[in-house]
């Protein structure tokens, strides 16, 4: 593959990543709104969140055996068009089973989505011979960023769900369709030296297990954040509908903060003393949450932990592929599964929590998950792993 080949595939994927991250925010940032829009009781909230994760982890397990076919590039390349247009049904409904079949969209999209956008970044990764995932997460954040910005205005100027989604799919539908022509794989790229016979070949569960319970953990406080920030801001520390929209922006500033100079520091220090440092700081900011007196001392406390757990995600997905070089389209998709069990659990277990005893005990429950991470650490190779290590095997192709 060329070296132009290389650049482009690697920029129009990073805006794939930003387009997800701007859909998904306008998703999760306005949940009040869609609970009323809809008439969702508290009771039955939980359920409805759970659903996604469900739908979209059997969508990462078929897109599996489909890029196995295609390629992860078709699959992204059709996937995130329909979950552009699965937000706008969100919108556009008002009764209680179009939400249920428009969310359930969402979820079948996003699966596939999610699995394929990583199989290629870490195909990327491989050729590149150095960190560059989390770059791509940046990217995602960036558009968490300016999804949950977009939400605010929204809420500010009290636009319908629809109005508010509407002109955001316009824009980012064709831009994404005209993206994805660039889409490329890294090919096999220069394989880690630390990598088994066993690890390059077939994907095995006990090898992948560790990786699997750090992104379980991961997603278990991502999804606290981004499904309860703006509930608990509202319901807790009394802050209004507007103001309850900052969280999830705050945390995504600090998350794109640790992942564009995230890259760097796993070259200079090693994933694991990164991945380290993100799950202690990530639950110093939950036991913060936990105790804030106001809004503004929970808006600060959810900031702190976008710069924990940005880390954890992008760095677990590289991990996967250096583990399986020789397989890590089927590690990614397995690993993906448990993106969403980490939104299957934390969702309806902070909601359970919350309802049965207190939304701020709540918040020590995703705490004591993520510093369980520190243990796994280990898992994601020393400071001279390749791909992320301190000292990098030459590239085949200096790619920049």
């Amino acid at each position: 593959m060329t070296v132009a080949r290389l650049r482009r595939g690697r920029g129009s994927l990073a805006f794939g990543f930003f387009v997800q991250g701007v859909t998904f925010a306008l998703l999760v940032t306005r949940i009040p709104a869609i609970q009323d829009r809809y008439g969702i009781s508290d009771a039955l909230l939980p359920a409805f969140l759970a659903a996604v994760p469900i739908l979209a982890g059997v969508a990462s397990v078929v897109t599996e055996k489909v890029v196995a076919r295609v390629g992860p590039a078709v699959v992204l390349r059709w996937s995130q068009p329909f979950v552009l247009l699965a937000l706008l049904a969100v919108g556009a409904g008002t009764e209680l089973w179009q939400a249920a079949v428009a969310l359930g969209f969402f979820g079948l999209a996003v699966g596939a989505l999610d699995a394929s956008m990583n199989m290629l970044g870490v195909s990327l990764q491989r050729a590149y011979g150095r960190s560059i995932m989390l770059g791509f997460h940046a990217s995602y954040s960036l558009g968490g960023i300016v999804g949950a910005s977009l939400a605010w205005v929204g809420a500010h100027w009290h636009l319908s769900l629809f109005t508010s989604y509407l002109p955001v799919v316009a824009v980012l539908l064709p831009l994404a369709l005209v993206g994805s022509r660039w889409y490329a794989a890294g090919g096999d790229g220069p394989v880690p030296e630390e990598s088994t016979e066993k690890g390059s070949g077939a994907v095995a569960f006990t090898l992948l297990l560790p990786l699997c319970l750090v992104m379980t953990f991961a997603y278990i406080g991502d999804s606290t954040v981004a499904n309860w920030s703006a509930k608990y801001l509202q319901d807790v520390l009394h802050s209004s509908e507007e103001l309850a929209t900052v969280p999830y922006n705050a945390y995504m500033v600090t998350t794109l903060l640790g992942r564009a100079v995230g890259d760097f520091g796993v070259r200079r220090l090693g994933a694991a003393a990164v991945v380290r440092g993100g799950a202690v700081l990530a639950a110093l900011g939950f036991g913060l949450v936990a105790a804030a007196p106001g809004a503004w001392a929970g808006i600060a406390a959810f900031t702190l932990l976008g710069l924990g757990l940005s880390v954890l995600v992008p760095q677990t997905f590289a991990a996967a592929g250096r583990l399986f070089p020789g397989n890590s389209d089927a590690a990614v998709a397995r690993l993906n599964v448990f993106n969403y069990v980490g939104f299957l659990i934390g969702s309806p277990l902070v909601g359970a929590l919350g309802d049965a005893w207190s939304y701020r005990g709540a918040m020590l429950v995703p705490m004591v998950l993520v510093l369980v991470t520190v243990v796994y650490a280990t898992s994601f190779g020393s400071r001279g792993a390749r791909y992320g290590g301190g000292h990098e095997r030459p590239r085949t192709v200096d790619v920049g």
